[in-house]
């Protein structure tokens, strides 16, 4: 336990320093202009870290697996969904596309609701498999993500250039207006989620343990697929989606944190989170000189540790 606590002392540290070299490095122009729209970025990047790492970290272990992240449930696409949807009948000038607020609540709405009836159909008995879920959940983002393309076909190509800078995650246009919202559902899912955790490490155990040692199962598990939804609808809405990043920090935090205790790895991915966000947005920035997006490098890598992460899951099974 002391050794976690100086590895996430450290953490903490290495954060900190990052956002510091960020906020304060090569400020070119007004100070009062430039330093305030900085640590709004990094205000983002925080509040998106710390939302992908505790809905990826709850995910693995209500599926018992490592691999799998909420955007396997089709969330991402069902976001792509409603942005070419709003730009495909409304156009890019729309109330829907200018307000930004009501564009951010008419994302995570559906992205909520389609998580809530998928999961309320299938766990509606409380006898299907969570396999299952994720199975049709892959179905349905593979349809979704199809009817996308079409859509995207017929829509006037000034309208889809204008579309195309939605569907990519982006830390230089952050929507600060955005901010405060998307920090307030953070706090009330993570005050939620706090209660559950000592659950969470018992759930850990695998159903029938949980189960025999007073965890109402069931009801835990839809509670937490919904809390997951909230999270990476808030943090898609604002950013935009990022495939592979809860993939990363989340087995990264497992690797280096040796625990069982969910707040000890939900904290460390958060803090695994941010240096990655920002250090990665520094680096973005000021050596590549905006040459390439985070977004881009961000699945590159967590791409090939996806594939790193298949092929060690296929040599352990032989």
């Amino acid at each position: 336990m002391r050794k976690n606590s100086t590895k996430l002392i450290i953490l903490a540290i290495v954060a900190v320093i990052c956002i510091l070299l960020y906020g304060f490095y090569d400020i070119k122009g007004g100070f009062d202009y430039a330093f305030p729209r900085r640590m709004m970025r990094v205000g983002a990047m925080i509040i998106t870290g710390f939302a992908i790492a505790y809905s990826t970290v709850v995910f693995q272990t209500i599926t018992h697996n490592r691999i799998l992240t909420p955007s396997v449930m089709g969330l991402d696409s069902m976001f792509e969904v409603v942005q070419t949807l709003i730009f495909f009948f409304a156009g890019s000038i729309s109330i829907w596309v200018v307000n930004q607020y009501l564009n951010f609540a008419a994302s995570i709405v559906a992205m909520v609701l389609f998580a809530i009836i998928l999961y309320r159909l299938l766990f509606r008995a409380d006898k299907y498999p969570i396999y299952l879920l994720l199975l049709i959940g892959m179905i349905i983002g593979t349809f979704l993500g199809s009817l996308v393309s079409f859509l995207q076909v017929l829509i006037d190509p000034v309208e889809y250039l204008s579309l195309q800078s939605r569907l990519f995650a982006s830390f230089t246009n952050i929507k600060v207006e955005l901010l405060y919202i998307s920090l307030a559902i953070l706090l009330l899912a993570f005050a939620y989620g706090y209660r559950i955790l000592g659950q969470l490490d018992v759930m850990s155990l695998g159903r029938e343990n949980a189960i025999n040692l007073g965890i109402n199962y069931d009801r835990i598990v839809l509670n937490v697929l919904i809390l997951s939804s909230v999270l990476i609808a808030t943090s898609t809405a604002l950013v935009g989606p990022i495939t592979f990043f809860g993939l990363i920090i989340a087995n990264l935090s497992y690797q280096f944190l040796v625990t069982y205790k969910h707040s000890v790895h939900i904290l460390g991915a958060g803090l695994m989170s941010v240096i990655a966000l920002v250090g990665g947005q520094f680096i973005v920035e000021h050596i590549f000189e905006m040459n390439t997006t985070l977004s881009v490098i961000i699945n590159f890598v967590g791409g090939i540790y996806f594939i790193y992460l298949l092929l060690k899951e296929s040599r352990a099974a032989g």
